[in-house]
């Protein structure tokens, strides 16, 4: 174990690279989830179909293909992104699709009477989805959302075939230089259990706030 000691700074870097991949691919896979979902519900035809077409190709194909496909694949095209990069901008599209089906089905179990009170009112759509919708969506949207969080997390391990210094890929080099498996996978397991534990921990309490059960 001593190899692990040593080691736990730079393992420790690859953690913050896996939370820092996470956190910026939920925050931008977040608002690619509210423009699909609306576009699903509000669009036209076209849109609505763009946005189904979207969402039926990211959850159809793997998602390790897909960060291949926007690593490698744009490289053909003459654009040349950064490792860090390419796993920002797959990841988001890809949690965008799933988030934004649980936003839609969020907003669709809104009932309809929400709308047309609003409407009454005096209220634009755009005031209607914004003060009304919206904010009783979200708490009914957490719960599934929390679990795709925590399973973007776990994903995150896949940005390791882009040479992204994650917390996998921080392994697989220790392992590279060391010629010992177990220790290190059995040490980034643990860091992926208390990571994945803090986010569950973070995500109850903001449930525990916002939950139309309470």
């Amino acid at each position: 174990m001593d190899v692990i000691w040593v080691n736990l700074p730079f393992l420790l870097k690859g953690a913050y690279y896996t939370l820092l991949i996470t956190i910026i691919s939920m925050f931008f896979g977040s608002i690619i989830a509210v423009i699909v979902a609306v576009a699903r519900l509000k669009g036209n035809k076209f849109i609505r179909w763009m946005a189904r077409a979207y969402v039926s190709i990211i959850r159809g194909t793997p998602t390790l293909v897909q960060i291949i496909i926007v690593y490698y694949g744009l490289a053909d095209y003459g654009l040349n992104l950064q490792p860090l990069t390419a796993a920002y901008i797959a990841l988001s599209i890809s949690i965008g699709a799933y988030l934004s089906e649980t936003l839609r089905g969020a907003i669709q179990s809104i009932p309809k009477g929400q709308y047309e009170a609003a409407y009454a009112s005096g209220m634009t759509p755009y005031q209607t989805m914004r003060r009304i919708i919206f904010p009783q969506a979200i708490r009914v949207a957490i719960p599934p959302a929390g679990n795709t969080f925590i399973g973007m997390l776990k994903e995150t391990s896949l940005v390791s075939v882009i040479t992204v210094t994650e917390l996998l890929r921080s392994a697989q080099l220790l392992i590279a230089q060391y010629y010992v498996y177990m220790p290190f996978y059995l040490a980034i397991a643990l860091m992926y259990w208390i990571m994945s534990t803090g986010f569950s921990f973070v995500l109850e309490r903001i449930e525990k706030r916002l939950s139309i059960y309470d």
